[in-house]
């Protein structure tokens, strides 16, 4: 089976001058992706529009009310100081978070493999009753919750690798034991949520992990965190999918954060989770993207997730490692591990 890639031509049309989170960022990874004879080699999918339906298992109806109601307006609307919506944005945040619904929709019909959905505006931070941080649907969780009504999937991994923690998705599976969601950050930092002890509620409690992390951490405090504490959790909580908010703004060039992971990192850290799918989900896991916005980082970052999902030894990395050194990460593995019973 063949790797299944979704994207669509009208992500480019959601772009506001001067923003970080622009058009710019979507062609650069179109164009990365060409460069290494890429798209060629998966499955290409037209992304479906998310349904009011699919939105609503995981948004209040009242804010898909705004959106469509800004979308009648010629106009650009702030929902707040980051996140802006224009009079098409409605329909192609319809697109993306469909775009993931899409690749799942392959995944679990065996049509395909594995499966990366190249999709923006991006949508971990945005919440049921609003969007932030630049993101307008939770794309990820809307794919996630088709997941389990569609295909009646009984435990699906979130793990989410974006240097901002994804609150939007936690909120959306905080109380569910049949989503165990996982995300590096770094912390405090946007948009300030992520502690340790956040670790869900009711049934869903020890179903969060947070790993925080200071400013400075880089390819060896990652790959530790992902021996020592995400490859026990899975194999504990045993997925039968795996979903990742792929987010390449924890490189060390990236201009809005300050962590220090290398393209090298970062392809190690996405052939972890996909030897992770191979050994617990046959291979069933679904790359979605997320932030990053240096946008050679970002191309070349999206290009490695193809290549581990094809099976490829390749790993492209123009840019190379920070000379700086990072601080030891011993004490947050600690702390996690016992927090959730991992030591």
């Amino acid at each position: 089976m063949s790797t299944v890639y979704v994207t669509h031509s009208s992500y480019a049309q959601h772009t506001l001058s001067q923003h970080p989170e622009h058009t710019g960022r979507i062609i650069s990874v179109w164009q990365t992706l060409i460069e290494g004879n890429l798209i060629n080699r998966m499955q290409q999918n037209e992304p479906v529009e998310a349904t009011d339906e699919m939105i609503l298992a995981v948004h209040e109806a009242t804010y898909l009310q705004q959106l469509k109601a800004i979308s009648q307006q010629q106009r650009i609307v702030l929902l707040d100081a980051d996140t802006y919506v224009l009079p098409q944005s409605l329909q192609i945040a319809r697109l993306a978070a469909g775009g993931v619904v899409t690749a799942i929709e392959q995944v679990l019909n065996g049509q395909a493999r594995n499966g990366l959905a190249a999709v923006r505006p991006p949508g971990h931070h945005a919440l049921p009753q609003r969007g932030m941080g630049f993101c307008l649907f939770g794309n990820i969780a809307i794919g996630a919750r088709y997941a389990q009504k569609a295909h009646d999937i009984q435990r699906i991994l979130i793990v989410d690798y974006d240097v901002h923690h994804g609150n939007g998705t936690q909120d959306m599976f905080y109380d569910d034991p049949n989503v165990l969601f996982i995300s590096t950050h770094q912390h405090p930092f946007y948009p300030g949520s992520g502690h340790i002890d956040e670790i869900g509620r009711g049934g869903g409690e020890g179903y969060t992990i947070n790993i925080p992390l200071a400013a400075g951490h880089g390819d060896r405090s990652y790959q530790e965190i992902y021996e020592r504490i995400i490859w026990p959790a899975a194999q504990r909580f045993q997925p039968e999918l795996m979903l990742v908010s792929a987010g390449f703004d924890a490189h060390w060039r990236d201009p809005l954060a300050q962590m220090m992971l290398s393209l090298q990192g970062y392809a190690h850290i996405t052939r972890e989770l996909v030897q992770m799918a191979e050994t617990l989900c046959e291979g069933r896991i679904v790359f979605v993207m997320e932030g990053g916005y240096d946008l050679e980082v970002l191309g070349h970052g999206v290009r490695n997730i193809a290549h581990a999902l094809l099976g490829d030894e390749t790993v492209s990395d123009p840019i190379g490692n920070s000379s700086r050194s990072e601080p030891s990460v011993e004490s947050v593995i600690e702390a996690v591990c016992q927090q959730h019973q991992l030591c």
